[in-house]
């Protein structure tokens, strides 16, 4: 857990490609901080970097200025204590191996991590409700199964901090709306909250799960808003008929019009 108020704090990121024959800037000077247990969504144009901010946060991209922390720590050593999860787009699950053997995959590559605290593969399926699709293999699972089972995955080691870039992204509308209120209950089950941030395109999904919305400009990715979202929890699909749910997603579609 942080040892400060807050999980992740980001100093002055910045970063550019360099690996083409053009050098491309993708993030600039972005600061920011994350309390605990807080769920975080990042919205902005495409191409705005988005996903390197997410990959900078994990360990897996170094930026070229500046420094991002995790629980007062570099993402790497974060990596290393096993207090980050990862959920992509592509559900990358191994299809050689059934679902429970997939969600056991973290604890047979890298230990227990939290083993004090740590929930059992067995548990995460019935928490994700995949306890009848156990043995089933990722090819007879729907899309929204396998992102399902791709969260138990993240959650084997449990991490303090869930980084999830456009995960319901490659689903069907239905399916996608659906998963978001499985994220919000999975979210709120769990006995230690995760801290969360969680890279959209979708205004509504953005709304209904976070605590606060974060918006990029166009590239090089810059913070032009930051938004507490005061919408009461639990919350449930009628939110998105409210009110102050739909001023809210006329306020960040003006943002992300300015910021294109």
């Amino acid at each position: 857990m942080a040892t400060t108020p807050f999980h992740v704090s980001l100093n002055n990121l910045s970063h550019v490609f360099t690996d083409g024959r053009i050098p491309l800037s993708a993030i600039e000077d972005v600061s920011l901080r994350v309390p605990t247990g807080q769920f975080l969504s990042i919205i902005g144009p495409s191409g705005c970097g988005k996903s390197t901010l997410l990959r900078i946060v994990g360990g897996l991209l170094r930026p070229s200025h500046g420094e991002a922390l995790v629980s007062d720590e570099t993402p790497a050593a974060a990596q290393k204590h096993r207090e980050i999860g990862f959920v992509f787009q592509d559900p990358a699950l191994l299809p050689w191996r059934n679902v429970l053997s997939n969600v056991r995959l973290p604890l047979e590559i890298g230990g227990n991590g939290h083993s004090h605290e740590r929930p059992t593969a067995e548990g995460l399926l019935e928490l994700m409700g995949l306890t009848d699709f156990r043995g089933y293999y990722p090819h007879q699972l729907s899309g929204g199964m396998q992102q399902r089972a791709t969260l138990a995955r993240a959650l084997a080691i449990d991490p303090s901090l869930l980084l999830m870039d456009e995960p319901f992204g490659a689903l069907d509308e239905i399916t996608r709306s659906a998963m978001r209120y499985e994220l919000l209950r999975i979210w709120g089950s769990t006995d230690r909250r995760k801290t969360v941030l969680f890279v959209t395109h979708s205004i509504a999904e953005a709304l209904v799960l976070s605590d606060r919305v974060i918006v990029l400009s166009g590239r090089p990715g810059r913070i032009v808003a930051d938004l507490d979202v005061e919408l009461e929890r639990p919350r449930t699909q009628d939110i998105e008929r409210s009110p102050a749910f739909l001023d809210y997603s006329d306020y960040l579609r003006g943002l992300l019009k300015d910021a294109a």
